[in-house]
């Protein structure tokens, strides 16, 4: 019996030795891995932040690309019809959306969405007024039908409610 106790009297504080130290070196690791993941989370966002920022200055040029006033002077050429007027504005939207499709994922989505539905309501307003003009007369009339639509709503147009929206997140970035 007494060499159980003796024995005890060994192994007990060993176990409890290498214990302590066990818990030491694990509390060590997972300090060092805290570390070193926040290290690496600081040299992504140094690097993110840029690319955020010139993603919301792209959506902004975009947006403001897709007020209906500018779109129709920048796309409307001499001796346009109505239809191929329309069929320029569509294309252009579509394609200048398209270009931009990656911005996504350095905005929020609130923000794409917002960018979506200004995109969606432009063409639903250029379409509207498309079907209050003959095809095939001069574009001048589809032009002045699209801006008198965009003038004459009491409320404020979808890419002037993305473009602030868009501005107010950016400036966190600043």
């Amino acid at each position: 019996m007494n060499t159980w106790i003796e024995l005890l009297q060994i192994i007990l504080p060993s176990l409890l030795t290498a214990g302590v130290i066990l818990f030491i070196v694990r509390e060590f690791f997972k300090a060092e891995e805290k570390r070193r993941d926040a290290e690496i989370k600081k040299q992504l966002s140094s690097q993110i932040t840029p690319m955020k920022i010139q993603a919301y200055e792209r959506m902004i040029i975009f947006l403001e690309r897709l007020n209906p006033n500018s779109l129709v002077l920048r796309v409307n050429k001499h001796n346009m019809t109505n239809r191929q007027l329309h069929h320029a504005l569509i294309q252009t939207i579509k394609q200048e959306y398209e270009h931009n499709l990656s911005q996504q994922l350095f905005i929020s989505s609130g923000a794409w969405e917002l960018i979506k539905t200004a995109k969606e309501e432009t063409i639903k307003l250029i379409n509207i007024a498309y079907s209050k003009v003959p095809p095939d007369n001069s574009s001048n009339e589809l032009s002045l039908t699209i801006i008198n639509a965009a003038n004459s709503l009491d409320k404020k147009l979808p890419h002037e409610i993305a473009l602030e929206y868009l501005k107010k997140e950016a400036s966190y970035f600043l």
